[in-house]
């Protein structure tokens, strides 16, 4: 039996026909994670609500306190933004690794954080920069940290009838230097084995906030605070940056699937953790 299509025209509309459908109901996106699961069957809605005519989330903006994203820009719209690149060049990058191209014209940010997929790029420099994202539902609006935003494989914290609608990435004081490395094992177009997002602040050649983030390599993307202090206060040198890859390395419960096995992964944090601090550590040199 196919399934009622709506294309809602507003996050009101769209929050109603939500819940309306209840657990029948299913919000599309990009469709490009979408389309695959119902295409073998794994799930079998009886209501697909579009939110592609909400002109509401889509769209890169700035304020003095924050860059926002709409949920509904597509990844490659994020790649390509003058914004992020300067602000952010991790995060257009992380973007611009997700696929292909055609891949990247039709998904969004906000569906690939709600997808909630381990071997994704974005979420990892999502996390090392403090984002949230805004979801909205009856109850009313609330902002969600991403460091408890995703909760396992495939699940976030959003709630029955919510809808994400917006990701928020804080502005910190002085310059910022971001870093995204992925390892691929298997293709170009695969996804990764292993990401790793740094972001650091320097003031004087010595490091003043350092955030560090590995995806792909077990259920969530990480961040190991005690870990990241390492760094603070002194500057990114080699044994620091030596320190905190064996950190990270030792810190985090690697799963293995086809991309790697979990000694392989704990083996690539070390190696990829270290390249992408070195990253940060040498921009302005």
């Amino acid at each position: 039996m196919s399934a009622e299509f709506t294309r809602p025209e507003s996050i009101e509309a769209a929050v109603e026909a939500l819940g309306e459908a209840g657990d029948e109901g299913k919000l599309i996106a990009g469709g490009t994670a979408l389309a695959l699961m119902l295409r073998q069957r794994l799930i079998a809605p009886a209501v697909l609500i579009s939110l592609d005519g909400i002109q509401r989330l889509t769209g890169v903006s700035s304020s003095a306190d924050d860059i926002r994203i709409g949920a509904m820009t597509r990844l490659r719209q994020v790649e390509a933004s003058p914004e992020v690149r300067r602000a952010i060049p991790a995060l257009a990058a992380a973007c611009g690794e997700v696929g292909n191209v055609r891949v990247r014209n039709q998904a969004t940010l906000g569906g690939n954080l709600a997808e909630a997929d381990y071997a994704s790029d974005p979420p990892t420099v999502l996390l090392a920069l403090d984002a949230s994202v805004r979801a909205v539902s009856p109850a009313g609006e609330r902002q969600i940290r991403l460091s408890d935003f995703f909760q396992g494989f495939y699940t976030t914290a959003l709630g029955s009838g919510e809808i994400l609608t917006e990701i928020l990435i804080p502005r910190r004081p002085g310059t910022r230097r971001t870093a995204y490395a992925k390892y691929r094992s298997r293709s170009s177009e695969d996804r990764p084995c292993v990401g790793v997002a740094a972001v650091a602040a320097f003031e004087d050649g010595v490091c003043s906030e350092l955030g560090v983030a590995v995806g792909a390599a077990c259920e969530t993307p990480r961040r190991i605070a005690d870990v990241e202090a390492l760094a603070v206060g002194q500057p990114l040198g080699e044994s620091v940056i030596r320190d905190i890859a064996e950190g990270y390395a030792d810190g985090i419960e690697t799963l293995e699937d086809l991309r790697g096995s979990s000694w392989y992964r704990t083996e690539m944090i070390r190696v990829f953790v270290r390249r992408a601090l070195e990253e940060v550590a040498s921009v302005g040199r």
